[in-house]
């Protein structure tokens, strides 16, 4: 078996310099919010918030917002966000297979590109619904296995640190299949729906060097590499011409999928 204490400390470690996405990824916010239906007043956690870009868009509707995430870099960049915005959220610390909040306290329990990272994803969603109401609506967007980011950490994976074999791939969270089985009895009206953004980039190499930089499994790749050139000079190769295949008018398209379900 995996050691989870482990596993998460890693990730706390590779997920700290993110923020620097955080503009790009905040054009994907307003699509779940609308997709999710918040409106004013309504209660909602944004769970693995990251620097807090859907925690932010759901309170300047008017939600009444929490977020938490694993990583003490990015929720310390949230509560700035969040000063900045002269917004009141409450940002935590926590792990969603734990989370601090109580039985049935939201109507919306949110998760954008984050809960899909998670060690276990059974024990993930079962959190996620504890906190969240009966009727309410749990919604998140994920990264499918074949889409531009999907096939980025697939091929990180080939190149990089070994996954542990008992641990699921977080793009299995991209599979409708898959998240309908995981969702299970559990829900009820099941949606889906696709979209997309353009990340700014005035190359695929420009792109790839800023994934070097902040992305944390793919920087853990690079440094795992440097003793080999020959094989970090085909790794990042291999990123440019998957890069190349989605870069248009200066920018990369960047599509994902959103899930959308209501608790029974």
């Amino acid at each position: 078996m995996s050691d989870i204490s482990s596993i998460k400390d890693k990730a706390k470690k590779m997920w700290s310099t993110f923020a620097a996405f955080e503009t790009v990824t905040a054009l994907a916010a307003p699509e779940l919010i609308k997709f999710a239906g918040v409106h004013r007043g309504d209660r909602l956690l944004d769970v693995g918030c990251g620097t807090g870009v859907v925690a932010l868009t759901a309170a300047q509707v008017g939600a009444k917002v929490s977020g938490s995430d694993l990583t003490p870099e990015l929720i310390m960049r949230a509560k700035e966000n969040a000063q900045i915005s002269n917004l009141n959220i409450d940002f935590q610390i926590a792990d969603v297979e734990d989370l601090p909040y109580k039985d049935n306290e939201f109507d919306f329990v949110l998760s954008q590109f984050g809960h899909m990272f998670a060690p276990r994803p059974e024990i993930a969603l079962k959190e996620m619904l504890r906190v969240l109401k009966p009727g309410g609506v749990i919604a998140f967007s994920t990264w499918p296995p074949e889409l531009l980011t999907g096939r980025l950490f697939i091929l990180t994976g080939k190149y990089g640190p070994s996954a542990p074999k008992d641990i699921s791939p977080p793009v299995m969270w991209g599979e409708v299949e898959v998240i309908k089985k995981r969702l299970g009895r559990n829900v009820r009206d099941i949606t889906f729906h696709r979209a997309e953004y353009g990340n700014p980039a005035l190359s695929p190499a420009h792109m790839r060097v800023a994934l070097e930089a902040y992305i944390g499994p793919i920087g853990a790749t690079i440094k795992l590499l440097e003793p080999n050139p020959e094989k970090l000079t085909e790794f990042r190769n291999a990123m440019e011409d998957l890069l190349f295949e989605y870069f248009q008018n200066n920018t990369v398209v960047q599509s994902y999928l959103m899930t959308r379900a209501i608790k029974n």
